[in-house]
């Protein structure tokens, strides 16, 4: 085993934070006795390109569980825990990542994670599975997993050219990941974030969210519940409509940028906060991205209009422009929950990381009946998960009936 991390020395320090994950992640930790049990992934490597947490560990350890060789690299620079990285080396997984690695290592980390030539790729990104689409073959890759609306929007782009060459599951998709860790797991992480690098006050506050998907979605509502006022930004009528019935304003960029104290991006799209609303922005707005790549503020920009910089606090850069203003850029324009606060809480991860362990187990044993294409999650892996969950909170349903299963299906009974 290989690997490349920042210090082997910080590993107890790391057992012990994924250890304080793992209590709170129930669902995956069922699935890992079950595939303790049932070895699905001898004989199986995987490699996986996601961001280093504690939780990611906990997910990590239960395909291992599974007999699965594992190799890691991180999806983004800035999310990387180093104690995560040692305690995981130390516990037989290969990675090849440490906090605020330039791009050169960005790179050369995700070539060594697939040198152990991989059967299944698990992304948060898509950057392992373009990098193999960039070589002439895929080596042993069968299929693949992605768990983020910015990396499936590159695999179905794949799909649509017709040049994906294996099977990809887009766990973003499914409910349990989209309605739960998008949602609420983003919503609460942003918020996070942005007050660990500010410590700024949010009642009162003008809070711009650029996007009303689910992740935006989740951003406007723990904003507004902190007494923030809450302006949404969107492309898509149905989504704008959404979020004016929600009892959002809706206003172009162009206008919430005269009004905006903070800013967040959570759209997937590369430039919507760019050099023309930068000069209308008060003095002293912040920057927030919330979305995976650093694209949708144009720092570039930003950068260029600057008449001095300076690092005011760990996650939050001061931009002097000619016209007197400062505006303040958070985490370098990357992923603000995870680069300055801890990401997603364990307990929304534990739904997310369950529908990419039984995902991967399902493609392990179905691969082959499968064309290269774009796949949700199978229905009846969300339904599972759901109810493991359920079941770990304590929370009983109903169930229906004999008479109710039959008007279920039946077409003679209408108005008496």
């Amino acid at each position: 085993m290989s690997y490349d991390i920042r210090d082997l020395g910080l590993a107890e320090q790391g057992r012990q934070r994924i250890a304080w994950a793992a209590r709170h992640m129930p669902v995956l930790r069922q699935i890992g006795d079950e595939f303790a049990a049932e070895q699905p992934f001898r004989g199986q490597r995987i490699a996986a390109s996601l961001h280093i947490t504690t939780e990611t560990a906990v997910l990590l350890s239960t395909l291992q569980a599974g007999g699965a060789q594992v190799a890691l690299c991180a999806s983004n620079p800035l999310s990387t825990r180093d104690d995560v990285c040692a305690a995981l080396v130390e516990n037989g997984i290969s990675v090849y990542a440490f906090y605020d690695e330039d791009l050169a290592a960005y790179r050369r980390h995700i070539e060594a994670t697939l040198a152990i030539d991989p059967h299944i790729v698990m992304d948060d990104g898509a950057d392992l599975i373009v990098a193999l689409h960039n070589r002439a073959e895929n080596g042993a890759v069968v299929a693949g997993i992605e768990e983020t609306t910015t990396g499936v929007v590159r695999a179905r782009a794949l799909a649509e050219e017709r040049r994906l060459r294996f099977p990809v599951i887009a766990v973003n998709d499914t409910p349990t990941k989209r309605f739960f860790d998008n949602r609420y797991g983003t919503g609460q992480n942003t918020i996070d974030g942005i007050l660990r690098a500010t410590n700024v006050f949010l009642p009162g506050a003008v809070f711009v969210v650029a996007g009303y998907g689910w992740c935006g979605r989740g951003i406007a509502m723990r904003a507004h519940g902190m007494g923030a006022r809450v302006i949404v930004c969107e492309v898509n009528a149905t989504r704008a409509l959404e979020a004016t019935m929600d009892g959002f304003q809706v206003l172009p960029m162009a206008e919430a940028a005269l009004l905006g104290d903070i800013f967040v991006t959570a759209t997937g799209m590369a430039g919507v906060i760019g050099r023309e609303h930068f000069a209308l922005m008060k003095d002293g707005a912040i920057l927030a991205n919330s979305g995976h790549f650093d694209v949708e503020i144009d720092v570039a920009s930003l950068r260029d209009l600057a008449t001095s910089t300076a690092q005011v606090r760990s996650h939050m850069t001061e931009y002097h422009l000619a016209n007197g203003h400062a505006l303040y850029l958070l985490a370098q324009g990357r992923l603000v929950g995870q680069a300055a606060a801890e990401a997603s809480p364990a307990a929304v991860m534990d739904l997310s990381f369950a529908d990419q362990a039984l995902s991967t187990r399902y493609l392990v044993q179905q691969h082959q009946r499968l064309v290269p294409d774009v796949y949700d999650v199978p229905s009846d892996i969300d339904e599972r998960v759901a109810q493991l969950k359920l079941r770990a909170l304590g929370v009983k349903l109903d169930t229906l009936n004999e008479a109710q299963l039959a008007y279920q299906h039946s077409w003679q009974l209408g108005t008496a």
